[in-house]
């Protein structure tokens, strides 16, 4: 599906339904370096279970024009537009990692607008090791390895993919390839200049779960509780054997975590 946002063309997927603006909608929101494409194994249920599904490319990642965005602000405005411009009052948001932080600065912003959260792999801060930094800057393959390799729970390094045929690393590393330059680096760099996430937990008002990989070393558990204390009534579900990828690497779990919450 292809919708306009800002007078720019953006690229969604919708679950194999066709979006209806009428059925209460679900916008899932990637990670940096990745697309829509994380959400698949997720998208179809909704869709097939009474919710209308956007899965997005972010500007300049995947099929949608850029110019790329380079702060969380920006992203979470653009998403708060994306909204408008598929005819819908309200969505829920779900995000992962970069898309996390998108959603819950959107959620502070333009609360009124979102109606329920899930933020999947998150964290008060999201720091960026400068080797993956500079390696991004550079347009270096380092940091495509370095993401992968830090980003997948320790398990899932041996196979073990409970998807048929699919080699997560290798999958991953296909899609960070693909990225036209500079890309990457935007994203992380907006990510590891963020440090609103605390304060903008607090204003949050709408049902919210944390969902959150016991072997995560991209953004460890134990650094999501201070976002868990300051949304009020907010549930947090930590799966286990799980990595930073846990959409991909925990697929059922994620759902069974999101689908009564969002």
């Amino acid at each position: 599906m292809e919708l306009k946002v800002e007078g720019r063309g953006v690229f969604a997927t919708t679950g194999g339904v066709a979006f209806d603006a009428a059925k209460p909608a679900v916008i899932f929101l990637h990670g940096a370096g990745f697309d829509r494409t994380a959400w698949r194994l997720q998208t179809r249920w909704f869709a097939h279970h009474g919710r209308s599904v956007l899965a997005v490319d972010f500007p300049a990642h995947g099929w949608s024009d850029g110019p790329m965005l380079t702060t969380i602000a920006a992203m979470a405005d653009w998403t708060a537009a994306l909204i408008a411009a598929a005819g819908l009052k309200t969505a829920a948001l779900v995000g992962h990692s970069m898309g996390a932080l998108v959603a819950l600065e959107c959620a502070a912003r333009h609360g009124g607008k979102v109606r329920a959260l899930g933020l999947c792999g998150v964290a008060s801060e999201m720091p960026v090791h400068p080797e993956m930094l500079e390696s991004a800057k550079a347009n270096t393959l380092k940091v495509q390895e370095l993401m992968t390799f830090w980003g997948m729970g320790n398990a899932l390094h041996k196979g073990g993919m409970v998807s048929p045929g699919l080699w997560l690393r290798r999958e991953s590393l296909s899609v960070l390839a693909r990225n036209k330059p500079d890309v990457i680096h935007a994203d992380l760099a907006a990510c590891n200049a963020y440090k609103d996430a605390p304060a903008r937990a607090a204003a949050v008002r709408c049902p919210t779960v944390l969902v959150l990989g016991d072997g995560d070393l991209m953004t460890p558990a134990a650094k999501a509780k201070p976002l868990a204390a300051a949304i009020a009534g907010s549930q947090t579900v930590i799966i286990p054997n799980c990595g930073h990828f846990m959409m991909v690497e925990r697929p059922d779990e994620t759902l069974a975590a999101l689908q009564s919450r969002v």
